[in-house]
């Protein structure tokens, strides 16, 4: 059982940065591929980012973000983080991490794959 819980969403101006934060509980943390989905009003819940399991050498990003974020891991702290620079308002959602058995880190994800879900945290960008 794994339990995961964001923190580190709020309002920021367009092109501005934010941390987001999921921690991670259970034993077996570094052996899940952690996944970043964000869902806006109206809208389907969309991929954003993925890390491999272990030692989190693989990433894979949404056309998107890529370039503008950064997803890292530390296993030591049960830690999974999505860094956002130059935010968009389109980046407005709220964002959500995921744990995936699967362990690589070099493909997408479907919502509908993910075993373990955090509650969400809201990211609202201003333009």
């Amino acid at each position: 059982q794994v339990q995961l819980v964001e923190s580190g969403g709020g309002l920021v101006q367009a092109g501005g940065s934010l941390r987001l934060s999921c921690a991670a509980s259970g034993r077996t943390f570094s052996s899940y591929a952690m996944v970043w989905f964000r869902q806006a009003p109206d809208k389907e819940r969309e991929f954003v980012a993925v890390i491999s399991a272990n030692t989190g050498s693989s990433t894979y990003y949404a056309n998107s973000v890529k370039g503008r974020f950064t997803i890292s891991r530390d296993n030591a702290k049960n830690m999974v983080y999505l860094q956002m620079n130059s935010l968009k308002p389109e980046d407005t959602a709220v964002y959500y991490c995921a744990a995936d058995s699967w362990p690589t880190g070099s493909v997408p994800r479907r919502p509908g794959g993910m075993e373990y879900w955090g509650k969400g945290t809201l990211v609202t960008v201003s333009s």
